[in-house]
């Protein structure tokens, strides 16, 4: 409904034209300035501070980029700036959205906080709302976000129009720059703090790679072996310092991951050691060469908590053609000295194993060590699922985690490493709910709520990762997950695999955070974990859709609608569940990898 204009405002109105009174002065005017930062997001998230979003090329308003963010179950995706403004003056905030449910607002105004929203905006529409600031107030926060579960979401050339505050000057430039901790793929750097400052940026040849509210950070996803220039700046409200002088750094060499001597394009395959189930019991000297890697299924608990390991070889009833322990262990010796790795898998779908204590850490490293020498394996795979990890409430840092089970078991891994060298393979396989998960969702959450297990791998894979040999995620036997391009992705094409490992390649903000990122991996450190036939699980792709997802990542090429961040030549190659499964289905899986990788 329309409402009429009192006639008292329209006579004042008038007579205010006609006298040629206006209600500002040409001098308040003159005065008014947008305020808001990078409101047409074409410097990326610069000046906002996002819970999930990302900049795109389309569809935009103006400029060449625009902002979009998109909602979760427990998340608006909010991007938020505050601003410097003037003690009672007027302000209009403006902006275009597209997108169901989207608001546009500004918060700590000191009288009273406005918002405008649209239910449903199909194509561009501008939002705008007024508001007046208190007496006292000289910050103001804008904001937009949508509404909690819906689709994505655009915003673009945000602008606030008013008197602009007194912000002062940018601080000093920041001095004391030194380094920390140098490994093969990280620098550690702290400076002295600086007067007035609110942030620091972090530059990395020259280029910003990140920010931090402390007078020290640590630059990840770097190569080994390479020289490195890093400043940082300081910033606050009236903008940024300028550089400081460069420090030099070279990362170390070392073999980060223990390769263990993997071909350049590895086959990981799951042999079912201790079990048969439907696709019948294979032997270790039956599975041909073209697998590189052998994970023996699998290493089980006593009980979830006890860190007690066993390893018991399928029995002769189960499997009637099972071989003998001696065997077993010459195939060992033979599947080595063919140049293969064969390795203990622990956990799987039934064998939970929780590290609730230190004792339990201890039965771990103890027990898994027993079947490493009894067996004379090369390494160990961590196929935890289920409830074996999940974080406690407030455990929100995945690089200084707090859980029990989370700590005792990075411990154990890192015992482990050590007592066998640089030979040790380790290789993880969780599931997309523990790791791509955590882009939008991490632990219960700043608000409580989530499931504790979401992004629960990370704080593992990040203390691991120069141990690390190989994370093939399990692409498989799940939900939809949100790529970089914050669109759901879902099983059974090459999208899913194509979107899921380009956000281990590049890495990727944990739950929206840009300034918490999970660092890439390199790519020989990378497997696509895939079901080997229809009956291995869900999500199955037939050979072609493996061969685009090969050829997008590694050569940029067949990638359908999903762009990837980069192109890895190296990636390492493909896992699969299973070995068995794939005898079953006539070596399908494995006459892809050949007939791919030559």
């Amino acid at each position: 409904m329309v409402r009429a204009r009192p006639v008292l405002t329209l006579l004042t109105a008038g007579l205010l034209a006609a006298s040629g009174i206006t209600a500002l002065s040409s001098a308040a005017r003159a005065a008014d300035a947008d305020l808001a930062r990078n409101g047409g997001f074409e410097s990326g998230l610069d000046n906002w501070s996002c819970t999930a979003g990302t900049t795109v090329t389309s569809p935009v308003h103006g400029g060449a980029h625009a902002l979009q963010a998109t909602p979760a179950g427990s998340d608006n995706a909010q991007c938020t700036q505050t601003v410097t403004v003037q003690p009672g003056a007027q302000y209009t905030l403006s902006g275009y959205v597209r997108g169901s449910y989207v608001y546009l607002g500004a918060s700590g105004t000191g009288t009273t906080d406005v918002s405008t929203w649209t239910q449903s905006a199909p194509d561009w529409q501008k939002l705008t709302t007024t508001f007046t600031t208190g007496a006292a107030t000289t910050r103001v926060t804008l904001y937009t976000h949508g509404w909690y579960g819906t689709g994505a979401y655009n915003a673009d050339d945000i602008s606030l129009v008013g008197p602009g505050g007194s912000t002062g000057q940018p601080p000093a430039t920041p001095s004391g720059l030194k380094t920390g901790t140098i490994t093969s793929t990280s620098v550690g750097l702290s400076w002295t703090a600086v007067t007035g400052a609110t942030s620091y940026a972090v530059y990395r040849n020259g280029t910003k790679v990140q920010t931090a509210t402390g007078t020290s950070a640590t630059v990840a996803g770097l190569t080994p072996s390479t020289a490195y220039s890093f400043q940082v700046t300081a910033v606050n409200d009236a903008g940024e310092s300028a550089k400081s002088a460069a420090v030099a750094a070279t990362t170390t060499a070392g073999s980060p991951g223990g390769s263990g001597d993997l071909p350049t394009h590895a086959l990981v395959g799951y042999l079912h050691a201790s079990f048969a189930n439907g696709s019948g019991y294979t032997r270790l000297a039956d599975v041909p060469d073209s697998w590189d890697v052998i994970d023996l299924a699998f290493g089980e608990p006593t009980s979830a908590t006890s860190g007690d390991i066993r390893f018991n070889r399928c029995p002769v009833t189960e499997c009637p053609n099972v071989e003998s322990d001696a065997d077993f262990k010459a195939a060992v010796k033979a599947k080595q000295a063919a140049g293969k790795k064969v390795l203990i898998s622990i956990g799987g779908a039934n064998g939970q194993v929780q590290l609730t204590t230190t004792a339990a850490r201890d039965a771990f490293v103890s027990s898994v060590s027993n079947i490493i020498d009894t067996y004379g394996l090369d390494g160990l795979d961590v196929d935890f699922e289920g409830h074996s990890l999940s974080l406690n409430t407030n455990d929100t840092d995945f690089k200084n985690p707090t859980t029990p089970v989370v700590v005792n078991l990075i411990s154990a891994l890192k015992t482990l490493k050590a007592r066998y060298g640089s030979k040790f393979v380790l290789s993880m396989a969780p599931e997309t709910f523990f790791v791509q998960m955590g882009y939008q969702f991490y632990g219960t959450g700043k608000f409580g709520g989530q499931d504790p297990r979401c992004g629960a791998y990370l704080p593992v894979i990040y203390a691991l990762r120069d141990d690390l040999t190989l994370l093939h995620v399990q692409d498989y036997n799940s939900g939809p997950i949100m790529g970089l391009d914050n669109q759901y992705h879902s099983m059974g094409g090459a999208d899913f695999h194509i979107a899921m490992t380009d956000m281990l390649l590049t890495g990727f903000p944990v739950a929206g955070d840009a300034n918490n990122v999970f660092p890439a991996l390199r790519p020989d450190q990378i497997a696509i974990g895939m079901p080997a036939s229809v009956n291995a699980g869900n999500g199955y792709v037939a050979p072609a859709e493996v061969t685009k997802s090969l050829d997008c990542l590694t050569k940029r090429t067949n990638c359908g609608s999903y762009a990837t961040h980069g192109t890895w030549p190296t990636l390492r190659g493909l896992m699969t569940w299973s070995v068995n499964w794939d005898r079953f289905s006539n070596w399908e899986f494995q006459r892809t990898f050949d007939s791919y990788f030559g």
